[in-house]
């Protein structure tokens, strides 16, 4: 098994660990609807501060220590550079097509299309980049903060 995928077995299964007590103390139900009616809130930790993306908080705070999941909506036509996180996150995609891809430099050819319903993860210190087409994207991201943001060097 690579270390990716080591990764994030273990990520997975300590979410799995970590949900029912969580679960026990938030209820929370958000139909999409729900969601995007949120109010829009700053970008900052454990978002690439793109001009454009709108960002919602779902649950918890990124900024702080403890579980949260955010909505960003990244418009048509956006690339976001390589970047990492200090925390483990996983993904889906809730709307349009996202390309998402692995590596120190944004490359699209080295991306995979994941259309709604794709799930994909963002190990810690592992460096991603993704972009949107002509349709755009809504993707729900969940980690355990505090998070940030770091691009790789250009």
């Amino acid at each position: 098994m690579t270390v990716r995928r080591r990764t994030a077995a273990g990520l997975l299964v300590a979410c799995l660990l970590a949900m029912p007590a969580f679960a026990q103390e938030i209820r929370l139900r958000l139909a999409t609807s729900d969601a995007e009616a949120l109010p829009i809130v700053r970008a900052g930790a454990g978002t690439s501060g793109v001009g454009g993306i709108e960002t919602r908080l779902l649950l918890g705070d990124p900024t702080k220590a403890g579980p949260y999941t955010i909505s960003i909506r990244v418009p048509p036509d956006t690339h976001i550079a390589a970047h990492s996180h200090r925390d483990n996150r996983s993904a889906i995609v809730a709307k349009g097509v996202w390309h998402f891809g692995y590596g120190p430099k944004a490359d699209d050819a080295a991306s995979k299309t994941l259309p709604v319903g794709s799930y994909y993860t963002e190990p810690a210190e592992d460096p991603h980049f993704a972009w949107t087409g002509p349709e755009g994207a809504t993707v729900y991201i969940s980690g355990v903060g505090p998070s940030d943001t770091r691009f790789t060097a250009k």
